[in-house]
């Protein structure tokens, strides 16, 4: 197929997508975002292989600056597994992450750049700007690795799991156990299941509105 053959039907393919749905319901909005709730503990559900699978097929196609695409994923799902990450737990999260069907490993790949050429043939230079320049790959490759992260979260909310997000670890020990040998680090962690509606135990709290945080100029 030829580039301008590739490119019609690309944008088919969009034009079809809005002629069938021009926004999200208020009941897929709700599943997602306004009735969402960050769990701290789980059912025995399990979550299989098929449902990782395809959150991670929604997660791929989430925008990101120039199609880069430098998160890593470990999903720690077995007994072992989670015995391997416990010690680099704070105390606060060890039961929930110990009780989670999975715990996702949200990593980052500084040399991402490597494959610039492959995610971003338009314009593949623009991965010279991170060779040698560790600094630049880094917060490169944290921020748009974070994203993906926020991605996963919503991708898992959407095909009907709950998640868990979790900053109180050892970054040092997750890296040593899971990633020794690469350069990829971890950023933060995430419980994925079913959520246990007992582990609830209040209204959702605050949020700021949008006169508070937001501006218009």
């Amino acid at each position: 197929m030829s580039d301008d053959a590739q490119l019609d039907l690309a944008r088919k393919r969009i034009s079809d997508v809005r002629d069938q749905i021009a926004r999200l319901d208020n009941s897929a909005l709700d599943l997602v975002f306004r009735e969402a709730r960050s769990h701290n503990w789980f059912t025995d559900k399990p979550v299989t292989d098929e449902q990782l699978y395809e959150i991670y097929d929604l997660v791929k196609y989430g925008s990101t600056s120039s199609n880069t695409q430098p998160m890593r994923l470990i999903f720690v799902r077995t007994p072992e597994a989670k015995e391997r990450l416990k010690p680099a737990l704070m105390p606060a999260n060890v039961e929930k992450t110990m009780i989670a069907p999975v715990t996702a490993i949200i990593g980052y790949d500084p040399t991402f750049w490597e494959d610039f050429a492959l995610n971003y043939p338009i314009r593949p230079e623009m991965g010279d700007r991170f060779k040698g320049n560790e600094a630049v790959a880094e917060k490169f490759a944290f921020q748009m690795g974070t994203l993906q992260g926020a991605y996963l979260m919503l991708a898992a909310r959407a095909v009907g799991l709950d998640t868990g997000g979790m900053g109180g670890f050892d970054p040092a020990k997750v890296d040593a156990e899971f990633f020794a040998g690469t350069p990829i680090k971890s950023n933060f962690l995430c419980n994925i299941g079913y959520g246990d509606l007992e582990g609830i135990k209040g209204p959702r709290l605050h949020r700021y509105d949008f006169d508070k945080v937001c501006s218009i100029i």
